[in-house]
């Protein structure tokens, strides 16, 4: 029986001296570990998720936290039964999570790390306003008791929301606790550094994030309902990062449920009930025979590169 695939979430915010340089020899050693995923390299830091066999993913960590200031990279692991990408990528970027908010640095100001066994008693708390910074199609797949939900496409949608909503959210007087909570953590850096910025003094973030939490809070205690989407072909977790029931409607790159898979608009690899009537009849019957090259191609064991998800 062949040992299940490891997966690694990881990210550090540290100054990249040379992007190209870092770039080419993290491609070199990826393919040489037979390693797949997606790396993103800025002057900020790195960004990714990868997999592969534990030896190569553990190879992979190790020249990554030899860098310069990246020692304490945030890795966060999992596994799965199946290879989750379909090939490997390293991109030079301008940010490694897009904010769109230059001056934004989580180097110099971020908000406070809360272990995932004393989260529940913060977003519990009354006076503790509970914001989910994900994007609105991953909030859909499941998230935590009384998280607000910004209903943003993106990430870089996120400081304009929160400044129209300000004042709606956090009200006058003595502002409350805000707890923000994202996947893996990246983006919490740069919204709780956003909003230090913008003046909200007592602000937390989920250590690890989501994943974290799923991890090491048992499903009898926690507070999180649904499931997690990841940005691989595992398309969502559970708790003990126990691969979920959505799958990846193909169009449109939204996470569809099992009773979404009941729907009369679903078709495999097609469409799916929310992305029906975005397309046209040319693009549903192009989709139809993309699908049926690629189970032509799983039947004969080889691969046929489809669409990959990004890690934003």
């Amino acid at each position: 029986m062949e040992s299940p695939v490891t997966v690694a979430a990881l990210y550090r915010f540290a100054v990249i001296a040379d992007c190209a340089v870092l770039r080419d020899a993290l491609d070199a050693l990826c393919r040489a570990q037979g390693i797949r995923g997606t790396l993103l390299i800025a002057r900020e830091g790195i960004n990714g998720t990868i997999a592969g066999s534990a030896e190569g993913i553990a190879r992979v960590v190790d020249f990554i936290r030899a860098q310069p200031d990246c020692a304490e990279t945030d890795v966060k692991y999992s596994s799965a039964s199946d290879m989750p990408f379909y090939r490997m990528k390293v991109r030079i970027k301008r940010e490694i999570v897009t904010m769109g908010e230059p001056d934004i640095d989580p180097r110099a100001s971020v908000g406070t790390y809360v272990a995932p066994q004393d989260w529940n008693a913060l977003i519990a708390a009354p006076d503790t306003i509970v914001i989910d910074t994900r994007n609105d199609y991953e909030v859909a797949a499941g998230t935590f008791e009384r998280a607000i939900d910004p209903q943003t496409a993106s990430f870089r949608e996120f400081p304009e929301w929160f400044r129209r909503e300000r004042e709606r959210l956090l009200g006058e007087g003595k502002a409350p606790r805000v707890a923000m909570f994202c996947t893996g953590g990246i983006r919490c850096e740069k919204s709780t550094a956003f909003l230090k910025a913008e003046g909200v003094e007592e602000v937390y973030h989920l250590k690890g994030g989501i994943l974290k939490y799923l991890e090491e809070v048992p499903q009898e205690q926690s507070l999180w309902h649904g499931e997690c989407f990841v940005f691989d072909e595992r398309v969502t977790v559970g708790h003990g990062l126990v691969q979920g029931s959505h799958v990846l409607c193909r169009a449109c790159r939204r996470p569809v449920s099992a009773d979404g898979q009941g729907h009369a608009l679903y078709e495999e690899g097609v469409s799916c009930a929310d992305c029906y009537h975005e397309r046209t009849d040319e693009q549903r019957a192009s989709a139809r025979e993309r699908d049926r090259q690629e189970k032509l191609a799983r039947a004969r064991g080889t691969s046929h590169i489809g669409a990959v998800l990004s890690t934003n």
